[in-house]
């Protein structure tokens, strides 16, 4: 596949395809990065970015090399410069190396798109997709209702919908196996890893689900 030039976007959390994402842009890189953005109408790449309050890594070596195209589907400017846009996960990619000829980090990136599943894959990425909605509630019961109403059906989308849910929950704990999952060879395989990241019971940190 052809090499992207791509800017990054790093965060603490981990966007995926199908999944809206509201960001606010503050630091003039990314302000910059959002004006190269608006002009060329191209996307740019969200990656997790490890937090280690106690690490001497330069921050591009603490970026994950799976990510997720964002592109902006709204933007507002503020009276201060400062910018609050939405975004949309688009395909998968997978780093190939840093440049460092803009404010933002920019890489060369290949698009990575999850395999086409045969019969019997599908069929079994569907049961495991109920699988996960079921785990959910149970994770949640306080948003049974909401998840049986909001959640997608399709099991791709279904899987960015709970690892939304699990970021939410807390970045710290769930944005490693966010990542993981992102990561994972198969649409299978990617939710495997999201039930398996589930909380095992009803969690106290519920309301920040709401």
């Amino acid at each position: 596949m052809p090499t992207l030039s791509l800017p990054l976007f790093p965060l603490p959390t981990v966007l995926f395809p199908g999944q809206a994402l509201p960001l606010y842009v503050f630091e003039e890189r990314y302000r910059a990065l959002l004006r190269r953005v608006q002009a060329s109408g191209e996307p740019f790449g969200v990656v997790w970015i490890e937090r280690g309050r106690d690490s001497t890594l330069p921050l591009h070596e603490r970026l994950s090399l799976v990510g997720t195209l964002a592109h902006l589907t709204e933007a507002e400017v503020h009276e201060d410069g400062t910018s609050s846009i939405l975004v949309v996960g688009g395909e998968r990619f997978r780093l190939r190396g840093m440049m460092f000829d803009e404010p933002f980090l920019t890489a060369g990136a290949e698009l990575w798109p999850l395999p086409d599943s045969d019969s019997p894959e599908a069929q079994a990425a569907q049961q495991r997709a109920a699988d996960l909605l079921s785990g959910m509630q149970r994770s949640w019961p306080e948003r049974a209702a909401v998840l049986r109403q909001e959640a997608p059906a399709e099991p791709l989308l279904l899987a960015s919908y709970a690892a939304s849910l699990l970021c939410a929950l807390s970045l710290d704990r769930a944005a490693p196996a966010c990542n993981a999952a992102l990561a994972a060879p198969t649409l299978l395989d990617r939710l495997e890893l999201l039930l398996a990241a589930l909380p095992a019971e009803a969690s106290g940190d519920g309301a920040a689900l709401h």
